[in-house]
């Protein structure tokens, strides 16, 4: 089985702005989710996305008047953003999302980690961590906003093959496999090649993260805790420093 890393730099990245829709759909769609959380956001903002793939949430808070460090592991991803953000205050950073720190030169306003990012990480103790992190590098009254998916009741039989998208020369499916703190999803990518049809699959894991584990754990960094419906039928969390 893939690390996670290995998983989209060889298997998701190069399609991943093909699975999102398009650049510009996708980055509409991080726009209206920003405005949504975040109404009040001032110009000016420190912000980090961990996790910013090609900018999806980063260039909109840019182009918001805010400063950002966007981290991601997947250089393919991270060079759609540099391309993408122009002249944008965007700074990609290649690096795992429990080192954010050390690209940080005071604390912030702002921590995302968006999409299904928090579910990639290796196991419950450096979900942990990473709250840790986020909680000594915010300012007071500074917010952290994580989405997820909550794979704690698991799909059966035939439910966990899930189509993700397809068209005329690709077809993505993925199917899942659960176990106790994990679920196993395995990307099942169909590619047409001239007049033939190219298989790929490659696996890896999740965790299975609850939204009230992720909000007890955050509360007992010091953050105030919401959740609330996000995109896509993900949990989104909204924690204030305190």
């Amino acid at each position: 089985m893939a690390t996670v890393a290995d998983h989209y730099e060889t298997h998701l990245a190069p399609v991943y702005l093909w699975m999102a829709g398009g650049f510009d759909a996708a980055v509409s769609r991080g726009e209206a989710e920003i405005e949504a959380v975040l109404p009040n956001l001032a110009s000016g903002t420190t912000a980090v996305d961990l996790g910013a793939g090609f900018g999806m949430h980063a260039i909109p808070l840019a182009r918001r008047g805010c400063s950002v460090v966007a981290v991601d592991t997947s250089s393919i991803l991270l060079d759609e953003l540099r391309v993408h953000a122009e002249a944008l205050p965007v700074r990609a950073v290649e690096d795992d999302l429990l080192s954010f720190q050390r690209h940080l030169d005071a604390k912030a306003n702002l921590i995302l980690c968006m999409g299904d990012t928090l579910t990639h990480l290796p196991e419950l103790a450096s979900v942990e961590k990473l709250f840790s992190l986020a909680a000594e590098s915010l300012r007071s009254g500074g917010k952290f906003i994580a989405t997820f998916r909550d794979y704690t009741s698991p799909l059966v039989g035939q439910g966990r093959f899930v189509s993700v998208k397809s068209d005329t020369d690709r077809i993505l499916t993925c199917f899942l496999e659960y176990e106790p703190y994990y679920v196993n999803v395995h990307d099942v990518l169909h590619e047409r090649i001239a007049s033939t049809w190219r298989l790929r699959v490659s696996a890896y894991r999740k965790l299975r993260l609850s939204p009230e584990w992720v909000s007890t754990a955050l509360q007992a960094n010091g953050f105030s805790v919401h959740v609330e419906p996000g995109l896509g039928g993900m949990v989104r969390v909204v924690a204030t420093s305190v």
